[in-house]
């Protein structure tokens, strides 16, 4: 018995959809098919650039009561998102972290070493460009995390979270004033070059505090 395309399509969705909360999913879908993701953290590193064991540590933190086994879902299930990056085309990915989100100690020093060198090396990558957006900039544009997301026939989303629940705005308007608010924050960060030293800086500065001897 033949079986038509969009039965594949469906399938694929629903497997997509184990574990994630149904606020999450619109968000998902969207990520999976983008042509450009535009992405500004001042909290955590995006999930599709985080290592596992940062993503363990951002759990259990949020999590304190689940198993280990559920927090092994949840990091499974957020190391799945890696695939949007490994296709075979790729979005590009334009990623300003604030930089707190650098200096704030996830899980331990060891966690936030590993992290840093693994976004140095997601930083080689033509499809990836990662901005700092550094204390001494002052007042950010924006005091809150928020993604935009453009599909390749041109359309395009706003994505935000408050506690426990995620938002998918297609307003033109909204649109509009978020990439203005995205392009101050770009124009205020470091070039990618400083940025990447002053993330490297910061991960030696991680790396040195883990191997000091106490007093």
């Amino acid at each position: 018995m033949a079986t038509t395309p969009g039965v594949y399509a469906r399938l694929r969705t629903k497997l997509s959809k184990q574990g994630h909360p149904e606020w999450f999913i619109p968000y998902v879908e969207l990520e999976r098919t983008a042509a450009k993701i535009e992405d500004y953290s001042n909290a955590f590193v995006m999930g599709p650039l985080q290592t596992a064991a940062y993503a363990e540590a951002v759990y259990r933190s949020a999590n304190p009561r689940e198993t280990d086994a559920q927090i092994k879902q949840r990091v499974e299930l957020r190391l799945r998102r890696r695939e949007v990056l490994e296709r075979k085309d790729p979005p590009l990915l334009w990623v300003i972290l604030h930089e707190s989100v650098l200096r704030t100690v996830v899980g331990s020093r060891a966690i936030m070493v590993e992290q840093l060198e693994h976004l140095l090396t997601m930083a080689a990558s033509p499809h990836i460009c990662l901005q700092v957006l550094p204390f001494t900039a002052g007042t950010p544009a924006s005091g809150l995390s928020f993604i935009l997301l453009a599909q390749a026939d041109g359309a395009a989303v706003l994505y935000s979270e408050t506690t426990g629940h995620g938002y998918v705005n297609d307003s033109a308007t909204a649109v509009g004033e978020w990439t203005a608010t995205y392009d101050r924050l770009r124009a205020s960060a470091e070039s990618e070059a400083r940025s990447l030293r002053l993330m490297h800086s910061i991960m030696e500065e991680h790396a040195n505090e883990q191997h000091a001897k106490p007093a």
